[in-house]
C-alpha cells in the first residue's frame, strides 16, 4: 500500500501559517522593523521547503527523481507566495496599516543620513514609494520568496533520498 502524498498546497498553507504567526509575533512584540529578526522568516521558509521536499521523497518511498522533488518544492513555494501576498494585503490594510508610515519614516531617515539628496528630492522619492507601495510589496514577496524557494527546492531535491524505479507500465495502471 502506497503512503498518501501530502499535496503541495497543504504544505504551502502550513508554511504560510507558520510565517504569519512569526510575523504577528514580531509585530506584537514591537520588533517588526528589526531587520535581522525579519530575515529569520526567510530562514524558516527555506528550512520548511527543504523539509517538505524530503518529506515528499519519503512519502514516495524514494521513487522520485531530482526533478520530481524540485517541482514539488517549487509548487509549495508558489502556494506560499500566493498566500503571503494575500496576507500582506490584509495585514497592511487592516491589521497594521500604520506600518506603512513607519516604513516611510525609516526610509526618510536613511535618505537623510546618507545625504546627497535635497529635502525636495527625498519628499518626491517617498511620494513615489508610497504611490507604488503595493507594487513593491507584492513584487518583493514574489521575487524574494521565489529566489529562496528555488534555492531551497534545489537543496531539498539534492538531499532527499532518491531511488527511482521508473517503470512506465506500472505508472499507467
Amino acid at each position: 500500500m502506497e503512503q498518501k502524498i501530502t499535496p503541495p498546497w497543504t504544505k504551502g498553507l502550513i508554511i504560510s501559517l507558520i510565517l504569519i504567526v512569526y510575523g504577528l509575533a514580531l509585530y506584537f512584540s514591537g520588533q517588526m522593523m528589526n531587520r535581522p529578526l525579519g530575515m529569520v522568516s526567510f530562514l524558516i521558509f527555506i528550512v520548511a521547503i527543504i523539509i517538505a521536499d524530503v518529506n515528499f521523497a519519503k512519502q514516495k518511498n524514494g521513487n522520485v527523481t531530482f526533478g520530481n522533488v524540485f517541482a514539488h518544492g517549487f509548487k509549495v513555494t508558489a502556494g506560499v507566495i500566493v498566500i503571503s501576498c494575500i496576507y500582506a494585503f490584509v495585514a497592511f490594510t487592516f491589521i497594521y496599516p500604520e506600518m506603512i508610515d513607519k516604513m516611510q519614516e525609516m526610509a526618510r531617515a536613511d535618505m537623510e543620513k546618507r545625504g546627497g539628496a535635497s529635502e525636495e528630492q527625498i519628499t518626491q522619492g517617498l511620494q513615489m514609494w508610497r504611490k507604488f507601495f503595493w507594487v513593491f510589496m507584492i513584487g518583493g514577496i514574489m521575487v524574494m520568496y521565489g529566489i529562496c524557494g528555488v534555492i531551497a527546492s534545489l537543496i531539498g531535491a539534492g538531499v532527499a533520498k532518491k531511488n527511482p524505479n521508473y517503470n512506465p507500465l506500472e505508472q499507467a495502471s
